[in-house]
C-alpha cells in the first residue's frame, strides 16, 4: 500500500535512455504504478510527496543523477530512493543519502524484491533502515575495492563500526532481525 494514496505504491522511473527507464517500469508495473522520467531534471519537475519510491539512474547528461538525489534530500524527500547504475561505486558512496544501490543490469526479481523490502515494512524503525542503507553501501564498496583500499578510509571504517552497532542492538530488540538481514542480503545487487 502507497504511503499517500492508499492503492499500490507509486515509482519514479529516472533513466535518460528510454528503452531502459520503459523496461524497468515494465517490470515494475503489475505491483507497482510507475511513471517514468527520462532526465534528471524531468525527475526534479515530477519527483514529489506523492512517490513512495525513486529508482534513479546516476549517469545522466542533464543532471547527474547524484545531483538529483542530493537535491531531491535538500527538498525534503524522504520516500526511498535506490540508485540504479553501471557506474562503479567509489568511496564518495558513503556520504550520499540513498535507500539502496543496485548494479546493472537489473532483473525484474531483484528490483521487486528491492523495492518489496524497503516499501513493505508495516512497522518503521529508523534504525532499521539505518542499517540497511549503511550495509548497502559497504556491501558495494566490498565488492569494488581492495581490502586496503577500505581500511585507509576513516569514513569507511566509522559506518563499518556503526553498522556493527545497529545489528547488536536490532539483534537484542527484534526477534526476526536475522531474517529481515537474511532477506536483505539475498538480494543480488550486482
Amino acid at each position: 500500500m502507497s504511503r499517500t494514496t492508499g492503492g499500490p505504491p507509486r515509482v519514479l522511473v529516472v533513466d535518460d535512455e528510454h528503452d531502459v527507464a520503459d523496461t524497468q517500469a515494465l517490470k515494475l508495473g503489475e505491483r507497482y504504478e510507475t511513471t517514468v522520467a527520462y532526465s534528471g531534471q524531468a525527475a526534479l519537475d515530477a519527483a514529489g510527496p506523492e512517490f513512495d519510491a525513486v529508482l534513479l539512474d546516476r549517469r545522466m547528461p542533464d543532471v547527474h543523477g547524484d545531483d538529483v538525489l542530493s537535491r531531491l534530500r535538500e527538498r525534503g524527500y524522504d520516500g526511498i530512493i535506490i540508485m540504479l547504475t553501471a557506474v562503479d561505486a567509489d568511496l564518495n558512496i558513503l556520504e550520499m543519502p540513498f535507500d539502496d544501490y543496485l548494479q546493472k543490469p537489473v532483473g525484474q526479481s531483484t528490483l521487486l524484491s528491492t523495492l518489496d523490502q524497503h516499501l513493505d515494512r508495516p512497522d518503521e524503525d529508523d534504525r532499521l533502515d539505518e542499517y540497511f542503507r549503511i550495509s548497502s553501501k559497504l556491501s558495494v564498496l566490498e565488492r569494488e575495492k581492495s581490502a586496503s583500499q577500505l581500511e585507509s578510509s576513516a569514513e569507511y571504517t566509522e559506518l563499518k563500526e556503526r553498522a556493527r552497532e545497529l545489528e547488536w542492538m536490532l539483534h537484542a530488540e527484534n526477534d526476526d532481525f536475522e531474517e529481515l538481514k537474511q532477506t536483505y542480503q539475498s538480494i543480488s545487487r550486482s
